[in-house]
């Protein structure tokens, strides 16, 4: 499961990038997607342009692949690992854990195909349980589908929240929700 974890953190950092300041983003400076607040929690102190990918690298496992429980996502879909993990990184891991969360409650047919979960932000074993079941019973193109719908639902609101947040929309839309 490594390789399709290290795979999935590839994938995120290539729609990330490398160092980035724009005045207009509220994260400040970030290099390979990892804002400095987050950098400087996690023990770095330089340059944010001079963050080893490989000190961004172990953040992503530990912070937005580990901790939250999106590890155990992996071995059930990595494309949907991969859409959790991303919606963490961008909009904060409790964030998609609920958008998985409520995709999974509105699927199941009011119950009948499996119980609802609570929308904690939390990935554990009833989240984990629910989307086995959903994989098996809807399959994974309609989860995908309805994480990117409640996801870019979510980007829409962002943007009419804070005007200038309107610059990275279409980027958002464009690079981060994914069909």
């Amino acid at each position: 499961m490594s390789n399709k974890i290290d795979a999935i953190i590839n994938d995120v950092i290539r729609a990330e990038g490398g160092y980035v300041n724009d005045p207009n983003d509220r994260g400040g400076e970030t290099h390979w997607g990892i804002t400095i607040a987050v950098a400087r929690a996690n023990g770095w102190a330089g340059p944010m342009r001079d963050l080893p990918r490989a000190f961004a690298e172990r953040i992503y496992r530990k912070r937005y692949i580990d901790d939250p429980g999106f590890a155990g996502i992996v071995p059930l879909s990595e494309a949907i690992a991969f859409e959790v993990i991303d919606t963490g990184v961008n909009m904060g891991q409790p964030t998609a854990a609920r958008l998985l969360q409520r995709t999974l409650n509105v699927m199941n047919r009011r119950g009948r195909d499996w119980a609802d979960i609570t929308t904690d932000g939390a990935v554990g074993p009833g989240t984990l349980a629910a989307l086995k079941r959903a994989l098996a019973v809807r399959g994974q193109r309609i989860v995908m589908l309805t994480l990117n719908c409640l996801q870019g639902a979510r980007y829409v609101e962002i943007a009419e929240g804070r005007v200038a947040n309107e610059d990275f929309f279409n980027g958002w839309i464009d690079k981060r929700v994914a069909l």
